[in-house]
């Protein structure tokens, strides 16, 4: 029988607003039993997450998953560092690209995939001036617009 299909889809909105994404991939999140339990609930945020590399492998720091209501003694801490699972070609590709001065890997999207697994999804990016910024509300406002005056 397959799994319904989940609508948890936790996002960076504010990732978007900061940066400029290059590449986006796709990575596996090692987890504890309370910690997918509470993603399943909606209780995760990646507001002021980032990634980084500890030797050849790669960790989101800050990333908040609320304690879970029922758990019991093995409670896990909510800002701990989770490694995230990528292919051995991905984690070199990144790393080399973290190398080059103003790139960083940005969690974007937490989601729960089909097979029922916690993913998130990462972007290769680079800062936004203040300039871009101004750029990005003016064209929000410029589609907005857009599309209010189509539905009329």
């Amino acid at each position: 029988m397959p799994k319904a299909k989940s609508k948890i889809e936790i996002k960076n909105k504010k990732a978007s607003f900061e940066y400029e994404f290059i590449e986006r991939f796709v990575a596996g999140i090692v987890l504890s039993g309370t910690e997918i339990k509470s993603i399943r609930a909606g209780k995760a945020s990646l507001v002021d997450s980032y990634c980084y590399f500890s030797g050849t492998e790669l960790y989101v720091k800050n990333m908040n998953v609320a304690e879970y209501w029922w758990g019991t003694y093995n409670r896990h801490d909510p800002r701990r560092d989770r490694k995230l699972l990528l292919t051995r070609k991905e984690l070199r590709k990144l790393a080399r690209a973290v190398q080059e001065k103003g790139l960083t890997i940005v969690p974007v999207k937490l989601f729960i995939a089909d097979n029922g697994y916690a993913k998130l999804d990462i972007a290769l990016a680079r800062g936004k001036r203040e300039f871009d910024k101004r750029q990005t509300i003016k064209d929000k406002d410029m589609r907005r617009e857009r599309d209010r005056g189509q539905s009329d």
